[in-house]
C-alpha cells in the first residue's frame, strides 16, 4: 500500500512518468545480458536514516532493495544478475556485534529469493569460510532452484576476487591431477578458457555492466577476471536509496556506449 501511495503522490507520478520515458528510450537489442552490483552504503544509510537503531537496520533495508532490484532485472529481460553482499574482507569483522545479524539477513535474502520459484539462485564465493549451517542453507537454496528457467541470480557471499582465482587454480590443478596430467605438461598446455571453466561463474556470460552505489569508484576486487571488458556505472545514492529510475538510467547509459572490447 505504501508503494502505491508513494506513486500516487505528485512526486511519485512524476517519477513514474520519467521511468516510462526511460524504458521507451532503451534499445532492447543492446541491453546487457549480465549486470553485477556492488550494493554499497548500507551502514552509512543506517547512520543517517536510523540513528537510534543498530546498523542491522541498514542491512535489512539493503536486502529489501536487493529483492526489488532482482525484480527490476527480470522485468527488462536480463539473463544474469550478480549481487555482492559479503566480501572475504568483511569476515575480519566476525567478532563485531553486527556481524551475526548481517549473516542472518544475507541467509534470509537467499532463502527468500529461492522461495519465489521464479529465479535460479546460486551462492558464489568461498562458502567454506562461512558457518557450516549457513553454508549448507545457501547450498540447499541453490539446489532447490537448479531447474528453474529464467533469470539467474548469483549471490556473492564470502566473495573475494583473489579468493576466486585461488580456488579456480586449485580446482583446475585437482581436475588435471585426476587425469594424470603433470604440472610440467599443464604449464605447456594451459589456456585462458581452462581457468575460466573453474571460476565461480563458470558457464555464464561475463558481466556487461557493473553498478556501484554510494559514490565509490573502484572494483574492490569484485569479479576481477570477469570484468576485463565490463562497462561501469557509478551512482551517488546509498544502496537502500537506489531507485528504479537510477537503474534505468544506468541501462540507458550502457546502451549508448560503444563497446570496443580492447580493440
Amino acid at each position: 500500500m505504501r508503494d502505491w501511495s508513494d506513486r500516487l503522490h505528485p512526486r511519485g507520478l512524476l517519477y513514474a512518468t520519467y521511468e516510462q520515458r526511460l524504458i521507451a528510450e532503451l534499445n532492447r537489442e543492446t541491453l546487457p545480458k549480465h549486470v553485477a552490483v556492488l550494493a554499497d552504503g548500507n551502514r552509512r544509510w543506517a547512520r543517517l536514516n536510523a540513528p537510534g537503531e543498530t546498523l542491522v537496520a541498514g542491512y535489512q533495508a539493503g536486502a529489501a532493495k536487493l529483492r526489488e532490484f532482482v525484480g527490476w532485472c527480470d522485468e527488462v529481460g536480463l539473463q544474469v544478475v550478480t549481487l555482492w553482499v559479503l566480501s572475504t574482507d568483511n569476515l575480519t569483522r566476525v567478532h563485531d556485534a553486527e556481524f551475526a545479524p548481517l549473516l542472518e539477513v544475507i541467509e534470509k535474502l537467499v532463502v527468500d529469493l529461492a522461495a519465489t520459484g521464479r529465479w535460479r539462485v546460486k551462492a558464489v564465493g568461498a562458502l567454506d569460510l562461512l558457518p557450516d549451517e549457513m553454508a549448507a542453507t545457501l547450498r540447499a537454496a541453490g539446489e532447490s532452484t537448479k531447474d528453474v528457467e529464467g533469470l539467474h541470480v548469483n549471490i556473492a557471499v564470502s566473495y573475494g576476487g583473489r579468493h576466486e582465482l585461488r580456488d579456480a587454480v586449485r580446482s583446475l590443478l585437482a581436475a588435471e591431477a585426476t587425469k594424470g596430467t603433470s604440472v610440467e605438461e599443464l604449464s605447456r598446455t594451459l589456456e585462458i578458457d581452462h581457468i575460466e571453466s573453474h571460476l565461480y561463474t563458470a558457464g555464464e556470460p561475463d558481466p556487461d555492466l557493473i553498478i556501484r552505489t554510494s559514490g565509490e569508484q573502484r572494483l574492490s576486487g569484485f569479479l576481477m577476471w570477469q570484468s576485463a571488458h565490463s562497462e561501469f556505472y557509478f551512482c551517488e545514492a546509498l544502496w537502500p536509496d537506489f531507485r528504479r529510475v537510477d537503474f534505468l538510467r544506468g541501462l540507458r547509459d550502457y546502451t549508448r556506449r560503444e563497446r570496443r572490447f580492447g580493440r
